[in-house]
């Protein structure tokens, strides 16, 4: 499966602001975008006049990259977003907030979406009591969500399900944090995403 293999802390100076893609340290001193807050590269430090469609680049951009998905998937959900009733932008943001790694973050079952992603490929999160290991997988209203029964038992798992402990879950999941299993209980509202993102830029880079 294809997928972003560099340093993630450039996506972040790229994209002037905070992806989240690396867990704890991205809310430490150790931030690269804290150290230094400009764009990688040779030129990062020059100022720039953004064309409009720069601006609609760097939306999409951001978005895929907060969401960890590749132009190629990126495409497909834009394409099932048009095809739903409602504003496509908040469509778009809705399908990729229901994708089963991105609610594994959301539910604290990994401190990053790259985790969360991982355990998932790995086996050790169900839906609806079965073994679900594709992370593109959208969840759906009435789903119920859960570390697999065989690792809630392992170091590593509960390593991760301390360190979240304190992590709020949003109101469109409802999570019982003593077993580490939740419901979908709504589809995302714009308000329930936290990315800071102009996602109708996206839809007229789309429409073009």
């Amino acid at each position: 499966m294809a997928r972003y293999t560099g340093a993630v802390c450039r996506l972040c100076r790229r994209e002037g602001m905070k992806l989240f893609l690396k867990g704890d340290r991205c809310y430490s001193d150790k931030c690269s975008l804290s150290q230094r807050q400009y764009a990688p590269g040779q030129h990062g430090q020059g100022r720039k006049k953004l064309s409009e469609y720069g601006l609609q680049l760097r939306e999409k951009q951001k978005a895929k990259r907060y969401y960890g998905v590749l132009e190629k998937q990126f495409r497909h959900y834009f394409e099932l977003a048009e095809k739903k009733q409602g504003i496509t932008g908040e469509n778009l943001l809705g399908i990729l907030e229901t994708r089963l790694d991105n609610v594994a973050y959301r539910l604290g079952f990994g401190t990053s979406r790259a985790e969360a992603r991982q355990i998932v490929r790995h086996g050790h999160v169900t839906v609806n009591g079965r073994r679900v290991n594709i992370p593109s997988y959208l969840v759906s209203v009435g789903d119920v969500i859960a570390v697999a029964e065989k690792s809630k038992g392992a170091d590593s798992m509960k390593a991760i399900l301390e360190s979240t402990s304190g992590k709020a879950t949003p109101k469109w999941l409802d999570l019982n944090k003593d077993t580490a299993e939740a419901k979908v209980i709504a589809a995302p509202a714009r308000d329930d995403i936290d990315i800071e993102i102009a996602e109708h830029l996206i839809v007229e880079l789309y429409s073009k």
